[in-house]
């Protein structure tokens, strides 16, 4: 009977600055969580958050206090995502693969829905930075996503930055603008971007450096197997 080889991707490497806070919560929130609730549900929740910015932002344009409850959309997609895989690990549910597509593809979808929110508040000036945040972000994954089918590590973190960190940003980015209104946001797209493209030369840079490393490591190994083995002949008797 063939086994069945466990999919690297249920295994997340995750080096952010509040991965360890996060470990340490997992524990107490898990056992929390009600058996109704399953780990298909809690992914699928995102579709329900993302429509939320969507519609929060689109209020937003016309009274900014309505970014609060942008805040919370992102705040709720940060638990479901983050506990979904956990729980089907926790329960055994067998959905690896299918969590690691459904999982990736919605945080996508979160990801395009915060972009497109903001896109309803700020002036359409500021249409080229956020289609260029955009990219930008999008590039991160897509570099992920190459690395992982490469290495079979997923790593979701960069830098000590990682999808946590990313909410939080957005979280505390809603507040400003609440407070300080949307010109500060408008001049300081441009500067967000271009950390962003420093960021990704960094991953990228880095991440081909490994990559290099491992075709290196595999050629050595494929050189020495492929070495002619001599036959071995008796050692001829010495006649005095």
């Amino acid at each position: 009977m063939m086994e069945t080889k466990e999919f690297a991707g249920a295994h997340k490497t995750n080096n952010s600055f509040l991965s360890p806070l996060e470990r340490r919560l997992a524990p107490i929130v898990i056992p929390r969580i009600p058996n109704w609730l399953e780990t298909h549900h809690l992914t699928m929740l995102t579709l329900v958050w993302s429509l939320g910015i969507l519609l929060f932002s689109f209020l937003a344009s016309h009274n900014i206090r309505w970014l609060w409850m942008v805040s919370v959309m992102i705040a709720l997609q940060w638990v479901t995502d983050h506990y979904d895989g956990k729980i089907g690990k926790h329960r055994n549910t067998g959905l690896v693969r299918w969590g690691y597509y459904m999982d990736h593809l919605l945080d996508y979808l979160f990801l395009c829905s915060v972009i497109i929110g903001y896109a309803f508040i700020l002036p359409e000036r500021s249409r080229f930075q956020l289609l260029l945040m955009l990219a930008l972000f999008a590039a991160y994954d897509f570099s992920t996503f190459l690395a992982f089918s490469a290495t079979n590590e997923l790593k979701i973190s960069h830098l000590k930055f990682g999808p946590t960190e990313f909410r939080l940003s957005l979280i505390i980015i809603n507040g400003l603008l609440i407070s300080f209104g949307t010109r500060y946001m408008i001049s300081g797209l441009k500067w967000v971007n271009a950390g962003a493209v420093v960021g990704l030369v960094f991953l990228i840079y880095g991440t081909q450096k490994r990559i290099w490393k491992l075709d290196m490591k595999g050629r050595q190994t494929s050189v020495k197997a492929a070495q002619p083995i001599e036959p071995y002949l008796p050692a001829k008797e010495c006649t005095y």
